[in-house]
């Protein structure tokens, strides 16, 4: 709860009765590395926190190869939002890729805590936006820098989760095969 509480206060101060009522109104989870918090065709009923842990959000295409499309470490949210926000099934799935810990709020209880605490809509609002930028810049990568670029800003953007990442995830991440993230990591240790 400390995390959280921690998170929030960086954009709102929070007195003990608000406190009381978030916590009255989320869930703590343990989860096993390769559990699933989100599978595809469900509808995606929780925002995770990341209290300790690594998750990757990603989707499958036509012929099952895997795509990953965000990565969320300590400190960090993961949430379909589409299907959060629709109830709709989602196309997404959310895995843990570490023993991780959780802090889940359902769309009823973070509807409940926008009314009664009324600044904490705007902590999310501010969450949505960064994540909508992060996407923005990510599509604009993709067609417009060079792999060796977007693995670079990958890196900068990243930088904490770089070596607790399997090269596959990051590759996937990149649009890229393994072989040649590999490629690219011996190109950039020669100019270095």
């Amino acid at each position: 709860m400390e995390a959280l509480i921690k998170h929030f206060k960086k954009y709102i101060p929070l007195d003990d009765e608000q406190l009381k009522l978030i916590e009255s109104r989320i869930v703590k989870r343990k989860i096993k590395r390769r559990q699933m918090i989100l599978q595809e065709g469900f509808v995606c009923k929780h925002y995770s926190f990341v209290t300790q842990g690594l998750f990757r959000m990603y989707g499958v295409d036509d012929k099952g190869f895997e795509h990953n499309i965000q990565f969320a470490a300590e400190g960090d949210w993961i949430a379909d939002l589409g299907s959060f926000h629709s109830k709709k099934q989602s196309k997404l799935f959310i895995e843990a890729l570490e023993p991780s810990e959780i802090i889940q709020i359902e769309q009823k209880d973070l509807y409940f805590l926008y009314l009664n605490v009324l600044k904490l809509d705007r902590v999310f609002k501010v969450t949505i936006e960064n994540k909508f930028i992060e996407l923005q810049d990510r599509v604009l990568q993709t067609f417009s820098s060079t792999a060796e670029q977007r693995y670079l800003s990958f890196l900068e953007h990243y930088a904490n989760l770089a070596s607790r990442l399997p090269n596959t995830h990051i590759a996937s991440y990149l649009g890229i095969t393994p072989e040649f993230l590999s490629k690219i990591r011996k190109n950039l240790s020669t100019k270095s």
